[in-house]
């Protein structure tokens, strides 16, 4: 009977499927919104992976080995070291973030002030989660205490824990997105405020000497 199950073929395998019909028109129209390309933005995906990872190795070692422990002849000491070591990659990769969302293509709906406030929402929740969590659970508590031996005296089940299971990790991606949002539309509504300046003082001029504005001008505004 096993042997029966393993070996029946789904839509009789893989090879009878012709991927030519495949409809990959939602990939293309993804692909023009990210440049795979740029340096900044292969920086980023690697901070992105490699800081959770490298925390969360750390971490297992610790609980394993003691060796933190030992080093630093204290797990409070320990994890301070590792939390603030965590807190530095996370300035890092908010960084390498942000530069690789100033550089990758945009959505022109995005770029007004709606789009501009929508991202300023975002960052307001997710910080609401991240500093929530920060406060119930404590610095500690936050960065692996219990990987070092510090156990909380009883599970948290108020806010935030209470609407969401990992609040923190859900907080620091609602922040980001909210982030990869403002960017561009807080860069197009200084543009937008600069022209209406340089309009302004062009159309004084204009005014008060008698000046006709070039042809240029008067298009681009």
């Amino acid at each position: 009977m096993l042997f029966l199950l393993f070996s029946l073929d789904c839509c009789e395998g893989l090879n009878n499927v012709d991927y030519s019909k495949a409809d990959l028109s939602v990939m293309t129209l993804a692909l023009e919104y990210v440049d795979l390309t740029d340096s900044r933005f292969v920086v980023a995906v690697l901070c992105i992976a490699l800081n959770p990872l490298f925390w969360n190795l750390v971490a297992r070692w610790e609980h394993k080995t003691r060796s933190l422990t030992r080093m630093f002849r204290s797990p409070y000491v320990a994890c301070y070291c590792l939390g603030a070591v965590i807190m530095l990659l996370n300035f890092l990769r908010t960084n390498c973030f942000t530069e690789a969302m100033r550089s990758q293509p945009r959505l022109n709906v995005l770029d007004c002030l709606v789009g501009y406030y929508i991202g300023v929402a975002f960052v307001v929740v997710g910080t609401v989660f991240v500093v929530s969590s920060f406060l119930v659970l404590g610095f500690v508590g936050t960065f692996l205490g219990d990987y070092f031996g510090i156990l909380m005296e009883a599970k948290v089940t108020c806010f935030p824990f209470n609407v969401l299971d990992n609040p923190m990790y859900w907080g620091s991606t609602i922040i980001y997105l909210g982030w990869s949002i403002m960017p561009g539309t807080l860069r197009t509504q200084i543009h937008i405020k600069r022209r209406r300046r340089c309009f302004f003082l062009i159309t004084t001029l204009d005014l008060d000497q008698g000046m006709d504005l070039p042809e240029s001008l008067q298009l681009s505004f």
